[in-house]
């Protein structure tokens, strides 16, 4: 069984930066996508950004230019970089692996932008 443990988020002003971070155990990560979806309070999950093994990443519209995600397969982590946080970036973040069929989240993790 694969498990994801994610760490990073807190309470940051507006414009300000995070980066969160994932790391899975097990040996499937170099060959897995990766990928961090947020959820705000009263709304559903969102796909924020993902990363295949080979290929660019891909980013919701309303994150570009602002969030990055990369991936140290050596390490069995995904990170997600943040900058120019605003309030409505508000939520719990997860992390995902999706290797097949089979799909694993991480805890989630809290992030609160302050305006």
């Amino acid at each position: 069984q694969v498990q994801l443990v994610e760490s990073g988020g807190g309470l940051v002003q507006a414009g300000g930066s995070l980066r969160l971070s994932c790391t899975a155990s097990g040996n499937i990560f170099s060959s897995a996508v990766a990928s961090w979806h947020r959820q705000a309070p009263g709304k559903q999950r969102e796909l924020v950004a993902h990363s295949a093994p080979a290929g660019s990443p891909n980013y919701a519209d309303s994150v570009k230019g602002r969030f990055t995600i990369s991936r140290d397969n050596a390490k069995n982590t995904v990170y997600l970089q943040m900058a120019n946080l605003k309030p409505e970036d508000t939520g719990v973040y997860y992390c995902n692996l999706r290797y097949y069929i089979n799909n694993y989240w991480g805890q989630g993790t809290q992030v609160t932008v302050s305006s």
